[in-house]
């Protein structure tokens, strides 16, 4: 809950004062037997969440992954991994959860995509692609290894090399999750059209993946 203070209950906003329910899709209720969750399980358990007083239901990514990083890693923001369900089973849970009062939330991953992503592949064609300046490149430090020192989350050089180029892309988790570049105002606008497909689909809000990522140290020390 964020903070609250010298605010009377009716002056707080939904998220400030509701119950926020995270369901992780894969182990929440599986529909169809394959023993993996998806959208049309939790579409019929959304009845349960209501009768606990839950104010909204956020649900962990659902986007079209490869999955090396269980949905954190997207290779489309505006589309549902068939593991989950489509496109359809999604508005349906939209229209089920607000013809019971319970909102909608989706977890917002802007720091890095897939490598898989259309974008990436694209940023790969060289440097002279319109989508490489969406990602984070640096040239070797002067003796040819990484840039800099900095780390990954999940060990090891927070680089990785691009043979084809002779430069390296930035990943703060895995080597196939490559950093968005936040200063293209490119990067920026096709990011803030993500939201607004997923709220011109009903969505009512969204829980932003490590926000304070986004954006490095411009002198990258």
């Amino acid at each position: 809950m964020g903070q609250t203070t010298g605010m009377s209950p009716e002056q707080l906003k939904w998220w400030q004062k509701g119950i926020i329910y995270q369901i992780y899709p894969r182990s929440f209720q599986d529909s169809t037997g394959d023993g993996v969750g998806d959208l049309r399980g939790i579409t019929a358990r959304l009845p349960y969440l209501k009768s606990l007083g839950v104010e909204a239901a956020w649900l962990s990514p659902i986007f079209t992954s490869p999955m090396r990083d269980f949905g954190y890693d997207v290779a489309d923001y505006c589309d549902i991994d068939p593991l989950f369900g489509n496109l359809d089973d999604f508005d349906a849970l939209v229209t089920e959860a607000h013809g019971l009062g319970l909102k909608v939330m989706l977890d917002y991953v802007p720091n890095h995509t897939s490598s898989d992503h259309d974008w990436f592949q694209a940023a790969l064609t060289g440097k002279g692609s319109d989508k490489r300046d969406w990602y984070v490149w640096r040239d070797p430090a002067p003796d040819g290894g990484v840039p800099n020192n900095w780390k990954s989350f999940f060990g090891g050089p927070a680089w990785t090399l691009d043979e084809a180029s002779g430069q390296y892309f930035l990943h703060q988790f895995l080597p196939s999750q490559p950093d968005l570049n936040w200063r293209n105002p490119d990067v920026r606008a096709a990011m803030f059209d993500v939201l607004r497909f997923w709220m011109r689909r009903g969505v009512d809000g969204f829980r932003v993946d490590v926000i304070w990522l986004l954006a490095e140290d411009d002198q990258f020390l």
